[in-house]
């Protein structure tokens, strides 16, 4: 069994220290891994990074991260990656890495994603030059993770991402602003891959739980929707709803407050 836990949108600020320290203290006794899936700053300014690795800097368990669109916000995403870095988080941006537990390998590949729509109400490349931009942006970021996820030789994969790779973990948003939301197209590239688990954030008032159309468990792990720190996943255990053995919720792990969208 290994246990992933992840949590994303916690727009972190200097107002929020200690927010989530105490709860990320207490992970070796109940994760292997901690996946940030995003916004993790508001504005992705150098005070609000420097929260962030205060809260999840020097863990007692590996830590990977993708940005999310707040975190792009400042246009300095990569003086987000690189103080991220600096304190030992993992920050994955169409790339991989396999973390070792025990005697098997998890493979994560991670990309921060983009919107553009789901199935036949997807964008197309078409049109106006900003259009084509913001579909071909997507397009790319979709190719970038599916070639992560087959770089892969590992026991477990899992996707981590900040847009979403199906409609079903976005109910509860208002349908409008799916396309702003995430991409078919992330699902296309999960279920390109042998996936156990795929994990993202950015909705807010969504809902946990979805599935690929290949049939790989999606989760939300927005703060705000798993109202606390982080929640456990656990891979490789089967129950009576599993047809492969894949992600198994394990438990939730204490609480937290909620802060604005």
């Amino acid at each position: 069994m290994i246990r992933v836990a992840a949590v994303g949108d916690v727009h972190l600020g200097p107002e929020d220290h200690g927010r989530f320290r105490p709860a990320m203290l207490e992970l070796a006794e109940r994760a292997d891994v901690l996946l940030l899936a995003g916004d993790l700053t508001n504005h992705g300014s150098a005070e609000e990074t420097r929260a962030v690795t205060a809260e999840f800097g020097d863990l007692p368990v590996p830590v990977v991260a993708v940005l999310g669109n707040h975190d792009h916000h400042c246009d300095r995403p990569e003086e987000v990656t690189g103080a991220l870095r600096e304190a030992g988080i993992q920050v994955l941006d169409g790339e991989s890495t396999v973390v070792p537990v025990g005697p098997r390998a998890l493979g994560i590949a991670g990309v921060k994603g983009f919107g553009g729509g789901f199935t036949d109400n997807c964008g197309s490349s078409f049109g106006e030059r900003v259009m084509r931009e913001f579909i071909d942006h997507a397009k790319d970021s979709a190719a970038r993770l599916e070639n992560a996820l087959h770089s892969l030789d590992a026991d477990y994969r899992v996707a981590l991402t900040h847009y979403s790779p199906v409609p079903d973990t976005l109910q509860g948003e208002p349908r409008e602003i799916y396309p702003f939301l995430g991409s078919g197209l992330l699902a296309e590239a999960i279920d390109s891959s042998r996936v156990d688990l795929a994990v993202h954030g950015h909705a807010h008032y969504g809902s946990e739980h979805g599935t690929t159309a290949g049939g790989v468990p999606v989760r939300n792990v927005a703060n705000h929707v798993l109202g606390a720190p982080f929640k456990v996943y656990r891979l490789g255990v089967e129950d009576e709803h599993s047809t492969s053995g894949e992600a198994r919720v394990e438990a939730r792990v204490g609480g937290a407050d909620h802060k604005g969208r």
